[in-house]
């Protein structure tokens, strides 16, 4: 059953026990995620049968083309691309089984709790500690930021400090929080756009089970890469059809504008055209890649083009538009439930593409891995490495 014939056969017989045009879309995404077709790479019994990561599209055509629901995956993003891989890789059986299967189905929105004030680009500086409880628990007192969708979330990807003594990658441990807890408070963080999109989290006192910590204590670190990694591929190498993204709307102006045109703007269009492209083929292959393996550090180069090509043809856009190019539709303050670029106007998009270059590591830092990590050059100098966190200037 895990070659394209057997997944097919499996297909038609969910279809069949769950029709989508009379099934509640909730119950046909349970059965769906029971029958081993939600990420057919995964487990049996977590939402997969083993099966090669490039036969998903396989059952996403089929149910397509049967008018199937899928589980809003732009709402749910973060939990799909950023923690479902983590719990996987690091989880428990029971962790496994308790989270994968709601996540999956939408039922419980997660968000991720790692930036803070003091450590955005230096992630591993966090301050946010997690202090054991005699009962074994942990407490958990401190700030994050930056966090999408935590006004929506019910758990949370959290990295804490637990041992400030030793150097700040080394006592740093992985929790699931739950956002329920009366200790999180969430705060709406009002962006250039108009909207709160972002968040900022004041953690008091939260208490998290030792049974929600998500690999051993003091290896946050290591289940953190494993987090960021997926977390850039998933931004920087979604799947897109030709003239996908930001391209597309950039593109139809230019044809429903000839008065618009000259020919700078034309030898820019085709430029960001062709390099559109080019990163869309390359996040394709990227994907193909990940059938061997786990993802690596070319998905920071990913990421990168994605921010720089979004901020570019943002700015095209605007251009193109001449006057119009100036007006901005809505600056109400809303806390949406997820980024829509295309669907909103050529305002929206172009001061939305300039956080493209923050969200998700910076483009400095990630510009840093694929030298370090992918071109293989010298290493910077860090002094800061070998030194216990409670020790080092702030």
């Amino acid at each position: 059953m895990t070659d394209a014939a057997g997944l097919l056969s499996r297909t038609h017989a969910l279809l069949a026990a769950h029709p989508p045009a009379t099934t509640d879309r909730a119950d046909f995404l349970r059965a769906r995620f029971d029958a081993g077709l939600a990420w057919v790479h995964y487990p049996a019994g977590l939402g997969g049968v083993g099966a090669p990561r490039s036969l998903q599209a396989v059952v996403d055509t089929e149910l397509t083309a049967a008018g199937a629901p899928d589980n809003d995956p732009r709402r749910i993003g973060i939990g799909l691309g950023m923690a479902a891989p983590t719990i996987l890789r690091y989880g428990t059986d029971e962790q496994k089984r308790r989270f994968l299967r709601p996540l999956w189905v939408g039922e419980e929105v997660w968000c991720q709790l790692f930036s803070e004030p003091g450590a955005g680009s230096d992630l591993a500086a966090l301050a946010t500690r997690a202090v054991r409880t005699d009962d074994g628990d942990w407490i958990v007192d401190g700030q994050k930021v930056w966090t999408s969708s935590a006004h929506l979330a019910r758990w949370a990807i959290l990295i804490a400090r637990t041992d400030p003594g030793l150097p700040k990658h080394l006592g740093i441990t992985y929790f699931l929080c739950d956002m329920t807890d009366p200790g999180v408070e969430v705060r709406p963080l009002r962006q250039i756009t108009g909207e709160a999109e972002f968040n900022e989290v004041f953690l008091t006192g939260v208490r998290i089970p030792d049974a929600h910590r998500l690999g051993g204590i003091g290896e946050g670190w290591n289940v953190a890469r494993t987090t960021l990694m997926n977390e850039r591929v998933s931004i920087g190498g979604a799947r897109l059809p030709r003239e996908g993204g930001m391209i597309g709307p950039v593109a139809r102006t230019w044809r429903e504008r000839p008065g618009s045109r000259t020919h700078d703007l034309h030898q820019r269009l085709l430029t960001l055209w062709v390099e559109a492209e080019v990163a869309r083929l390359t996040g394709e292959r990227l994907r193909q890649q990940l059938v061997a393996g786990e993802p690596g550090p070319e998905g920071a180069g990913m990421k990168l083009a994605f921010a720089r090509l979004n901020q570019e043809i943002s700015g095209l856009e605007v251009e193109l538009l001449g006057d119009e190019g100036l007006l901005y539709s809505d600056w109400t303050l809303r806390r949406p439930e997820l980024v829509d670029f295309t669907g909103r106007d050529a305002g929206f998009r172009y001061l939305r593409s300039k956080g493209n270059s923050i969200e998700g590591g910076t483009s400095e830092v990630l510009l840093n891995i694929v030298a370090e990590r992918v071109l293989g050059l010298p290493v910077e100098p860090r002094n800061d490495k070998d030194v216990a966190w409670k020790d080092l200037a702030r």
